[in-house]
């Protein structure tokens, strides 16, 4: 099975932060950006939230509140679920299922942050994991050595 820190090193270990005073707006248009769907929220090194799409549709523009004044401290969602590196992409799918949630932080033994995993990036390995083995499985039906 594959690990997170697996996909991490397919993927990559960048992760995108604003602290929590920064505008909705501001915080959208740099997701806007850099195509992606969350933003961790960091204050003094600690992540104290994480910001997304989500967040943004449910928390400001349904309730009409104004991007432009909005901090995404107000709204981020907190406490952050996170996993470790060693954590296998099965039970992160899991994870973020039950939670209902698209975004997972990884944090190692030291609480360093490794990057952060979204569901796409889990469905897309596991795919390709039950890819490789249905091809195995086929070869081995065939007689294929």
């Amino acid at each position: 099975m594959t690990t997170v820190n697996q996909l991490l090193q397919v993927k990559g270990n960048d992760v995108w932060s604003v602290p929590p005073n920064t505008t909705t707006f501001d915080a959208v248009k740099l997701m806007a950006d850099m195509n992606i769907g969350s933003l961790l929220v960091i204050e003094n090194g600690d992540i104290v939230g994480i910001f997304s799409e989500r967040d943004y549709a449910r928390k400001v523009a349904l309730l009409n509140r104004s991007s432009k004044t909005t901090p995404v401290g107000e709204i981020m969602s907190s406490p952050v679920v996170s996993v470790r590196p060693d954590q296998n992409l099965q039970k992160c799918m899991a994870l973020m299922t039950d939670k209902r949630i698209r975004h997972l932080p990884v944090i190692d033994e030291e609480g360093e942050l490794m990057g952060i995993i979204s569901i796409g990036d889990v469905v897309k390995a596991v795919i390709s994991e039950q890819e490789v083995i249905i091809n195995h499985l086929q070869d081995y039906i065939s007689g294929v050595s």
